[in-house]
């Protein structure tokens, strides 16, 4: 059944697809996303996280860490109990009565650490002007993020039991159509003329030319 899903969910990664593409084409272009500050410090920070993951020993602990945190905060989330937190630089594991596809995927498309110091961030807003500090946080998330998708890639490949055992071509499509829409939201958040309304629109316009193209298909055969 999931991997007929997963077969389903193929449409939606394409529309997708197109549609954050044509609005990254579009900001980049006409509304030079490129010149604000934001997308030069998350790239500063994202290119220095690059040198760091090929060029240094791998923080390993620290993915592991925020890897079975992950776990361990969707299994609090929906409910459940974590009973055992298990970390270690060989892997890692938590024991909990709670488990579905969403707790054990979302280490691969839930960015911990970004999450965390955007948490912090906003804390700290709360007592203190922390708007001198924006270029840091632009920066802290480049690299965190960066941290995430690097690790992802690394470790998919190594046949993880979390992707096993919901099947793993499901799996993967959901791994993608999640960080995908993360990149979405990212860069929406990240321009100052791209409106959530105005990607909803673009999203509207291929779902719409998709489903002609399917009815002409059909009706053609």
């Amino acid at each position: 059944m999931k991997f007929v899903i997963g077969i389903f969910l193929l449409p939606t990664c394409a529309i997708l697809t197109q549609t954050f593409f044509t609005v990254f084409a579009r900001a980049t272009v006409s509304q030079r996303l490129w010149a604000g500050e934001e997308f030069w410090f998350f790239s500063l920070g994202a290119l220095l996280w690059l040198i760091a993951f090929f060029g240094l020993p791998r923080p390993i602990l620290i993915y592991v860490f925020g890897h079975e945190l992950t776990h361990a905060i969707w299994v609090w989330l929906m409910g459940g109990r974590v009973s055992r937190f298990r970390v270690g630089r060989e892997g890692g594991h938590i024991v909990t009565d709670r488990n579905n596809f969403w707790i054990a995927l979302t280490p691969y498309f839930f960015p911990i650490y970004s999450i965390l110091a955007i948490a912090i961030y906003g804390g700290f807003s709360l007592f203190v002007n922390v708007q001198p500090y924006g270029r840091l946080l632009y920066a802290t998330i480049g690299a965190t993020w960066a941290f995430h998708f690097m690790f992802t890639c690394w470790m998919i490949p190594k046949r993880q039991s979390d992707l096993s055992d919901h099947g793993t071509f499901f799996s993967l499509v959901v791994i993608y159509l999640m960080n995908l829409i993360l990149l979405s939201v990212m860069l929406v958040l990240a321009s100052t003329r791209i409106t959530f309304a105005e990607f909803a629109s673009d999203l509207f316009t291929n779902i719409a030319n998709f489903t002609r193209w399917v009815v002409s298909a059909v009706s053609n055969r």
